[in-house]
């Protein structure tokens, strides 16, 4: 009986994991829609590095930039 309760609470776990990821973002230069604001720009995000690049990656922020 005791991995029947322990497999619910792992199933019950798991699903109220699944609702975290809503599609957004934890600061707010993560997200591409803020890219061209200056909040998001360097010098202004190089001191606390939140700069897009910093957070996502030199790839993903090239890649969809025109630039």
């Amino acid at each position: 009986m005791s991995k029947l309760k322990y497999a619910l609470w792992i199933g019950l776990i798991a699903i109220l994991l699944t609702g975290c990821g809503d599609g957004r973002f934890r600061y707010p230069c993560q997200d591409p829609a803020n890219w061209e604001k200056a909040e998001c720009k360097p010098p202004v995000c190089t001191a606390n590095g939140a700069c897009p690049i910093d957070l996502v990656g030199k790839e993903a922020f090239e890649g969809t930039t025109n630039g």
